[in-house]
């Protein structure tokens, strides 16, 4: 029972709440910042003065540790946007690398698992509460040989529940906007068991509120043996954000995880697609062509349709939807770019352009393409890539040079991009810098030229940077 009672408690859904602005309640948040380490990143109780300095020492050393794993700057203080991190509802099991599974890798010894509703929320119909569950198991079948069946009495291996406070656990909820749910890793009795606050207000689709569907898949992996990620968009990311369930695609970090328990799919039935659902990206696709490619904090990101995929160094490449990372941003972007300087990434979609600090949008944005001084007659950005302070903002054959610490179009613009790049007869659709040269993509074919010189060196194919 003890075992039992921890992994509920790893795998509990907490919503960290904070009050008042941040300049206003320092000493708050320094005390929230150590309570949300203390929980999550193993930090330890300074109990004499003789400990006061490692525990000084340590506090900031788990402040970047947490910093590291959600890819914010590694100061090591309490700054806004660590702040930001530590106020989304999240689970309660302390954050790991990539997927992972509980100690001792528990699962289930059958692929032929029961659930059962034991009771409702009043926040939704019966229907749209029987189709979130039904929904959040098939998302972990679809990709494993685990088949679910619903059972309406007696015991099932996932009994799920909503209720308040004490509900018959050893862990009570704790009323409206904070615990939202928890669940019990594999084994026998109470594991596998999801419970829901019937405190907080569970939606169908809607923003307001929190989906039932996401929360459950989400409890559900925890159900079915896995702890957490720390691959931002991935199902297992430790906090709650808003998906539209109608467009929701599992992410390949979760979908590794599973089946290191379980295995793949083998059932090659063919699924004929929702017309009404986005088809996600292939990176295999010998005719893909990107939409747009930026840097951002070390990693690569490579966008296409309503998709990115995200790839580190020495990290596996894994594909995301662009809201699940930047909720505010579009989808169908035409091009994009990090300033390191500014430690901001820019987005160009038709006529607008869109800023973000980390996964923030910046205030005032988006705004038009005249704030770069774009004339009016320029429809869209088709690829934009930044060095030194400079941007350069391809538009049809030719391109602009930003001063981005002038704010400022330099003179001499716009000019023939094959004048500069020699071998550009076609539009640039993307564009990227890495290792010293920079990378001009038209279509699916990648020009490689010296980032100084401009010289032209060799054409590569899509899969040189994505590969299958």
């Amino acid at each position: 029972m003890r075992i039992h009672r921890l992994l509920s408690f790893l795998a509990s859904l907490v919503l960290v709440i904070h009050a008042g602005p941040i300049s206003q309640h320092a000493d708050k948040d320094e005390a929230t910042a150590e309570h949300y380490l203390k929980s999550f990143y193993n930090l330890t109780d300074v109990t004499n003065e003789a400990a006061t300095r490692r525990g000084a020492s340590q506090l900031t050393e788990k402040m970047k540790e947490m910093q590291r794993f959600f890819g914010l700057k590694m100061t090591g203080k309490v700054d806004k946007e660590t702040m930001e991190m530590m106020k989304k509802p999240r689970c309660g099991v302390p954050d790991v690398a990539a997927f992972s599974t509980f100690e001792g890798r528990p699962k289930w010894q059958t692929n032929k698992l029961t659930y059962r509703i034991v009771n409702y929320t009043p926040d939704m119909s019966v229907a749209e509460v029987d189709g979130s569950i039904e929904k959040a198991l098939q998302v972990w079948a679809k990709v494993t040989p685990l088949k679910f069946t619903r059972i309406n009495s007696g015991t099932a291996d996932i009994m799920i529940s909503f209720g308040r406070r004490y509900h018959g656990d050893d862990y009570p909820f704790d009323g409206p906007q904070g615990t939202l749910a928890h669940a019990f890793a594999p084994s026998p009795g109470i594991g596998g068991d999801a419970h829901f606050d019937d405190d907080e207000f569970f939606t169908f689709r809607s923003s307001k509120g929190f989906v039932l569907f996401l929360v459950a898949a989400h409890e559900f992996g925890h159900s079915l043996g896995l702890s957490h990620s720390n691959i931002r968009g991935a199902l297992m990311f430790p906090t709650y954000s808003f998906t539209d369930p109608d467009r929701f695609s599992l992410p390949t970090d979760d979908v590794r995880g599973i089946q290191s328990l379980y295995g793949p799919n083998k059932d090659k039935t063919p699924i004929s697609p929702d017309p009404e659902k986005p088809t996600t990206p292939n990176n295999c696709d010998p005719n893909l062509i990107l939409d747009a490619i930026t840097t951002l904090r070390g990693e690569t990101m490579f966008f296409k349709d309503s998709f990115f995929w995200r790839k580190a160094p020495g990290k596996s490449m894994t594909q995301i939807p662009i809201k699940n990372f930047w909720l505010k941003a579009p989808d169908n972007i035409d091009a994009a770019y990090e300033d390191r300087v500014q430690d901001k990434v820019f987005f160009f979609k038709d006529r607008k352009v869109w800023a973000f600090k980390g996964t923030s949008l910046e205030p005032g944005y988006p705004k038009t393409l005249s704030s770069f001084g774009l004339p009016s007659s320029v429809r869209k950005v088709s690829a934009a890539v930044h060095d030194s302070g400079k941007t350069l903002l391809f538009v049809d054959k030719v391109y602009y040079s930003y001063n981005e610490r002038t704010k400022k179009m330099d003179r001499g613009y716009p000019q023939p991009v094959q004048s500069v790049f020699p071998k550009m007869t076609e539009e640039v659709t993307a564009a990227h810098i890495s290792n010293g040269y920079i990378y001009l993509y038209s279509g699916t074919n990648v020009y490689e030229f010296g980032l100084y010189s401009k010289r032209y060196l060799r054409v590569l194919k899509n899969n040189f940077f994505l590969p299958c």
